[in-house]
């Protein structure tokens, strides 16, 4: 299995680094890919990330999944690169695609979520009049794949991983590094 997740400066970056982090710890082969035509990326908090490869020099045959972060400025930068433009309505016709928080509207603009269950930042439900909102923290339509937001980021990356190489998988890797899902209620607050 290979991912390729798309950087672009502004991207958020838990939303980019827990599911790089995530999809490799289940051996997915993940690919980090510039789209500034230079490997260092810069996140919306300044922090200067090494992309894997540029855009352009990906080899695209073996690759099952693209993720798109979030970030408002990073979805910016996005929408602006033709060839995550074309590599979306490719992946989504095809294999799996995955946009989280701003980042979906990119899939709404293109036509690509039509009819579809999607979720997305707040902020960006506006944008996405086409797509049927679920207000989930992750929606499934299909093989694409939508999440909320920063919030949303493990359970979106343990969907992919359940997707790509099976819940066993996601499960063991929950373990691992001890994720628990753990609802709020008065207890847990602090004073």
């Amino acid at each position: 299995m290979k991912a390729v997740v798309f950087l672009a400066d502004g991207f958020e970056e838990c939303e980019a680094l827990i599911v790089v982090d995530l999809l490799r710890r289940a051996g997915v082969e993940t690919i980090m890919a510039s789209t500034m035509m230079r490997l260092d990326v810069r996140s919306s908090r300044q922090i200067q990330i090494m992309a894997d490869e540029l855009i352009e020099d990906v080899d695209w045959k073996n690759v099952d999944l693209i993720v798109l972060p979030g970030g408002r400025i990073g979805t910016e930068n996005l929408r602006k690169n033709k060839l995550v433009l074309g590599k979306c309505v490719e992946f989504a016709s095809n294999r799996n695609i995955a946009a989280i928080c701003a980042a979906p509207s990119i899939l709404a603009d293109l036509g690509l979520l039509d009819g579809k269950r999607a979720t997305c930042h707040p902020d960006y439900e506006g944008q996405m009049t086409s797509a049927i909102l679920t207000e989930e923290s992750v929606t499934v339509d299909g093989n694409i794949v939508t999440g909320q937001g920063l919030g949303a980021t493990f359970a979106f990356a343990f969907v992919l991983i359940e997707a790509l190489v099976g819940f066993e998988k996601a499960e063991k890797i929950k373990r691992e590094i001890c994720y628990v899902e753990i609802p709020l209620d008065d207890k847990a607050l602090m004073n």
